[in-house]
């Protein structure tokens, strides 16, 4: 996806299913500016009957503005209304189908990315296109209507002093215009600048203990400040910038204002307009005024939240899912790597021409010390990155021909690190998806987490990234989570590292019991009763796996395994 185009569906997504309402409060946005006229009719009609003593006029007037008054009331209301609707619907699917295309994007783009970009454009860059996008192109168009519709009334009242306001408002209206370009940069800048502060306060909390077992709140505290004095320097210069057009334009409309009642003074004095139909034409001067001053504005805020719009599109323009075909469902023979090489970085090669051999249905661990490539693997046979040199095939074909998200069906990762919701138990283990009570239970069953739904139900809240559970009890979780979902793969990355011994051991057997899943485990736990359950081990090491086999074998070579089983205290 081009990043025009995921610009292009933003801006889409404002109206959706909300073209009717949009039309609907630009049609009430212009009768609200007709009721503007209409009264500026009714005061110098008004003063005009007062003036030749016309009582009957007057109490037509009286009857007239009865009448009006509430019916102005009515539609000043529904325009309101129907305005706040038009930009609640507009800004939540806007949002909503940036989500979607967030959501496109494969685990190995957002893993290389700064997630702080997408929490700024999602809550401050999004406010900025609430604000200065969809309330603003709705006063926009009424500022349009209402400068026309008054334009026409003066015409009507007199075309050459009308001709004379067209003059007068022109040149700042058009400098204003100008200014907006600078306006839409600095827009931008704030965006830049909120960005880099929302990232750099999500590190500040997500290390805060860090932080404070270092003593290190004060150097942090620094880092803060800085990043906070340059956002609200942004925002400074983006509000004195916009201070400057907002002066413009209102003393350019002061100026129109001033100079009206001067030459319409003059054609009072000549007989060619009423001291009522002067009057209207001062009061219409507001109504021009307020739109010479008002639409340069609005111009310009439509033109910085467009840069916002596409600025969101950019960072939303590469969905990283790979197209292809469906992997199988279930693997029938095996999970072959042949000579596989692979790094992150072009200068930086982990897996160095590696192969090995996983047969659909059986169990293995992958051992061997850090940076050998233990990860590296569980990512290349989840799909996560198609940049490797060799062969890495399911049942005989290469895993590049492969969907991204088919490959995410046949495979589930249980990481070191679980994530939790901050929601139920149950809410966790589905995915908040809905399944039959029968599969959910025998999930639970499987996981072994029978007792702590006996003991807190499953409604229990896990809190925060589970804060609220044990480290055994998260990881029970992801074991019924990866079971629901049905795949006939599990990877297990280090998923014991930071439990207890018996906690490790419990949840390791509960891996190794599961039946009709190839189950390939990256562990650092070299627990001989553990290890003896696997099917096979493969020892890793410089990248490639320099020793293949059970666990008997592997000690009675007394090579590479066997150093590090040794190693490790056993």
């Amino acid at each position: 996806m081009k990043s025009h185009n995921s610009a292009n569906h933003l801006r889409t997504a404002l109206y959706e299913n909300n073209i009717a309402t949009f039309v609907a409060a630009i049609i009430f946005q212009i009768l609200g500016a007709s009721c503007n006229l209409i009264i500026s009719w009714q005061l110098g009609a008004a003063l005009d009957a007062i003036s030749s003593s016309d009582r009957l006029c007057l109490y037509r007037l009286g009857i007239f503005v009865l009448i009006s008054v509430p019916t102005i009331f009515l539609i000043n209301t529904a325009a309101t209304i129907i305005k706040a609707r038009f930009v609640h619907r507009g800004i939540s699917q806007y949002k909503t189908k940036a989500f979607e295309i967030l959501t496109k994007k494969s685990i190995s783009t957002i893993s290389g990315e700064n997630t702080g970009k997408y929490l700024s454009a999602f809550t401050n860059d999004s406010i900025s296109v609430e604000t200065n996008y969809l309330n603003n192109i709705v006063l926009f168009v009424y500022y349009v209507s209402m400068l026309i519709m008054t334009l026409a009334m003066m015409i009507w009242y007199n075309p050459l002093l009308t001709l004379i306001v067209i003059i007068l408002s022109f040149l700042p209206v058009t400098i204003s215009v100008l200014m907006g370009k600078e306006l839409a940069g600095r827009e931008k800048k704030v965006s830049d600048k909120n960005e880099h502060y929302t990232s750099k306060l999500k590190d500040i909390l997500s290390g805060f203990a860090v932080i404070k077992c270092f003593k290190a709140e004060k150097r942090l505290e620094s880092v803060f400040c800085a990043q906070n004095h340059a956002l609200e320097v942004s925002k400074e210069k983006r509000r004195r910038y916009l201070g400057i057009i907002t002066s413009a334009s209102e003393s350019s409309g002061m100026a129109v204002q001033f100079c009206i009642i001067f030459i319409g003074a003059l054609f009072v004095f000549s007989g060619k307009l009423t001291v009522g139909s002067i009057l209207v034409f001062v009061n219409l001067c507001n109504f021009v005024n307020q739109p010479v001053q008002n639409i340069p504005t609005c111009y310009a805020n439509l033109k910085a939240a467009k840069v916002l719009i596409d600025k969101f599109g950019s960072i939303l323009d590469e969905t990283g899912n790979t197209l292809g075909a469906p992997a199988p469902q279930a693997i029938k023979s095996n999970i072959a790597v042949q000579n596989l090489s692979f790094g992150y970085e072009a200068s930086s090669t982990i897996l160095k021409g590696l192969s090995c051999n996983f047969e659909s249905g059986k169990s293995y661990a992958i051992v061997g010390g850090s940076g050998s490539g233990k990860t590296t693997l569980l990512k290349l046979l989840m799909g996560s990155y198609r940049t490797y040199d060799g062969l890495l095939s399911i049942d005989g074909t290469d895993v590049k021909s492969f969907s991204s998200d088919s490959m995410y069906d046949l495979m589930s990762l249980i990481d070191q690190n679980i994530f939790l919701f901050d929601d139920t138990i149950r809410n966790n283990i589905t995915m908040f998806a809905s399944f039959p009570d029968e599969e959910v239970n025998r999930a639970i069953k499987l996981a072994g987490l029978e007792d702590v739904i006996k003991e807190r139900g499953e409604d229990y809240s896990c809190g925060e990234n589970g804060n609220k559970l044990s480290g055994g009890e998260r990881q029970r979780i992801a074991i019924a989570r990866s079971l629901l979902k049905g795949s006939n793969v599990l990877l297990v990355d280090e998923a014991t590292a930071s439990l207890d011994n018996e906690t490790a051991k419990h949840v390791s057997t509960a891996i190794l019991a599961l039946k009709n899943m190839t189950r390939i485990v990256v562990t650092h736990r070299l627990d001989e009763q553990i290890l003896k359950q696997y099917d096979e081990i493969i020892m890793l090491k410089n990248g490639i796996a320099c020793e293949i086999g059970n666990f008997k074998d592997l000690m009675e070579e007394k090579g590479q395994f066997y150093s590090l089983y040794m190693v490790a205290g056993n």
